[in-house]
């Protein structure tokens, strides 16, 4: 990757944006030329902080048996590697208190769902829950995903040392390495809702639910106080 000393300067890139649209204003153009400069900067943002973490020490060894209940029966947190040096755990809220799962963490496995075998070229994908892996099947099929593996967390062990420690129903998110037979854990999403800034709601960076990329780019935006349901009235 070039350094920022040998980039040419997000304003001068934008200048050589030929996009103009019907009608438009030269006050819109000038503003949205502004605009495209500091999305250049968001992307050179996004790719230093995704090297950054690329380059983050070995994290802690994992030295205890994790084991989860899958669908097919027991499994070790090492299985779920499958044949990958890198595993993605995401801890969604469906503890036993739960009736059905959290709306915000369906919304994004909805939309991990059709991707799971491009994951699957690069990284093992585990969607890790507390409730009992009945109850976990029974909403996958609810939710008609097929390709998403969800496993419980029964005894709590893995989501007290790597989501919360007192096994509050909050999600995580957390990515494993194993070279050599051994396991580390390589990053986590840390941002909590101690760190949101005012008038946002808690939310990491960047949010990996394209639900709200795409709604950060309309007028309205994500709105201060919407969030995804589990069904619609598609009468209304």
């Amino acid at each position: 990757m070039a350094t920022q000393r040998e980039l040419p300067s997000a304003t001068e890139l934008a200048g050589k944006n030929k996009v103009h649209f019907p009608n438009e204003s030269d006050a819109y153009r000038r503003a949205r030329n502004e605009l495209l400069a500091e999305e250049i900067g968001l992307r050179r943002s996004i790719e230093r902080v995704a090297e950054l973490r690329r380059h983050l020490p070995p994290g802690g060894e994992v030295t205890r048996d994790y084991r989860f209940e899958g669908e097919n029966g027991p499994v070790t947190l090492a299985d779920l590697f499958g044949s990958k040096e890198t595993l993605v755990v995401y801890s969604y809220m469906f503890g036993p208190q739960r009736e059905r799962p959290c709306p915000m963490c369906t919304s994004l496995m909805n939309a991990l769902d059709l991707k799971v075998q491009d994951f699957e070229q690069h990284v093992g994908l585990a969607m890790v829950a507390r409730a009992p892996i009945a109850r976990l099947v029974a909403a996958k099929h609810e939710r008609g995903w097929r390709r998403l593996k969800v496993y419980s967390d029964g005894g709590g062990d893995f989501t007290r040392d790597y989501v919360n420690a007192e096994d509050a129903d909050v999600p995580g998110y957390n990515v494993f390495t194993r070279k050599g037979g051994v396991i580390r854990h390589f990053w986590a999403a840390e941002m909590s809702g101690e760190m949101a800034d005012p008038g946002q709601d808690p939310r990491g960076a960047p949010d990996l639910d394209p639900l709200w990329a795409i709604l950060d780019t309309t007028p309205e935006g994500r709105g201060a106080t919407w969030y995804p349901k589990l069904s619609y009235d598609t009468a209304k």
